[in-house]
């Protein structure tokens, strides 16, 4: 068992819910964390985190008396840095990445400067910070995002210019900067990181255009390859490469690496997911899966992570 100072076992904090758009994923990653951290052994409290008012959430914590905050919020003000912030003016320990790589993480137009940066593939791409886009240089199909969201909201691919004036309008109704980027026809494909290494590779395979929300959440007939089936030196680029986005911007403990397999193999990373879904539709737990690695102890090493480092983990 885990004991604090006073010989009494730990009490985590699970965060769920927030401000954002999937406010109920993440109360639905918070309360399957929370379930997984009942069953072992530590004590849990779940804290539905409904506010961004700093005042607010210090006082919650104080007068919870947890001895560490398992962050399962998603988006904005989850996994922006915000909230990161917070717990680290409050001196509390957390589970993820520290605020400064869970912002750069979010922000996709400066994930991808670092990526470029450090010679690993991504997309070509520009950011726009208005809708007047000159559409003569743009090759068709292209991807239209925002800036920072998470889950895919916002997330369209444009094979002409109708499509892609809707898709601009839908962009910035979730943030101020949109990124265009060339679609990369091939496989969807994912990584997950815990303790610095990759985790298995998994396939996702939906009769949608790409892997978007309803693809994530909704839609019973999305598939999932796990582990993907692929050529042993294809398999362990992906996972070389996932490794190095997760280090590159900084993460620590744990991400999840989303990436776009060309059909010449050559995997470019879309984003990190630096706090990625615990539901049951989640990657992340899937790709644990395939190196033997239940969900229970998932949360487990997450947590032991955030509280011991890597040295204790090994105990796990």
């Amino acid at each position: 068992m885990a004991l604090n100072m006073e010989g009494k076992s730990k009490i985590i904090g699970v965060l769920g819910g927030g401000i954002s758009g999937e406010r109920e994923i993440s109360l639905l990653s918070a309360r399957a964390a929370y379930n997984a951290l009942s069953q072992g052994s530590f004590q849990a409290v779940f804290m539905d985190i409904d506010t961004s008012d700093e005042n607010i959430i210090r006082e919650r914590i104080y007068s919870s008396g947890i001895d560490l905050a398992f962050i399962a919020l998603h988006g904005q003000f989850g996994e922006d840095g915000q909230i990161q912030k917070i717990m680290e003016n409050m001196e509390m320990v957390y589970t993820g990445s520290d605020s400064g790589a869970s912002a750069s993480a979010m922000n996709k137009a400066f994930s991808k400067e670092i990526f470029l940066k450090n010679n690993i593939p991504t997309p070509r791409y520009s950011v726009f910070a208005n809708k007047v886009i000159a559409l003569e240089n743009i090759s068709w199909p292209v991807v239209v995002k925002p800036s920072c969201s998470g889950s895919s909201l916002g997330v369209s691919i444009a094979r002409g210019q109708p499509e892609f004036s809707r898709a601009i309008d839908k962009a910035f109704s979730y943030d101020k900067f949109a990124i265009v980027e060339d679609y990369i026809g091939g496989r969807e494909i994912t990584v997950g990181i815990l303790d610095e290494q990759p985790m298995g590779v998994v396939e996702i395979i939906s009769d949608r255009q790409y892997y978007d929300f309803e693809a994530k959440y909704c839609e019973a007939k999305t598939k999932f390859i796990a582990p993907a089936r692929l050529d042993s030196g294809t398999y362990k680029k992906i996972q070389e490469i996932g490794l190095a986005a997760h280090k590159a911007l900084g993460c620590r403990h744990f991400s999840r690496v989303d990436i776009r397999l060309s059909k010449d193999n050559i995997p470019y990373v879309l984003e990190v997911n630096s706090i990625p879904g615990l539901t049951s539709h989640s990657l992340l737990p899937l790709s644990a899966g395939i190196c033997g690695i239940s969900f229970n102890l998932l949360i487990e090493k997450m947590t032991k992570l955030a509280l011991y480092g890597k040295k204790e983990t090994q105990k796990v």
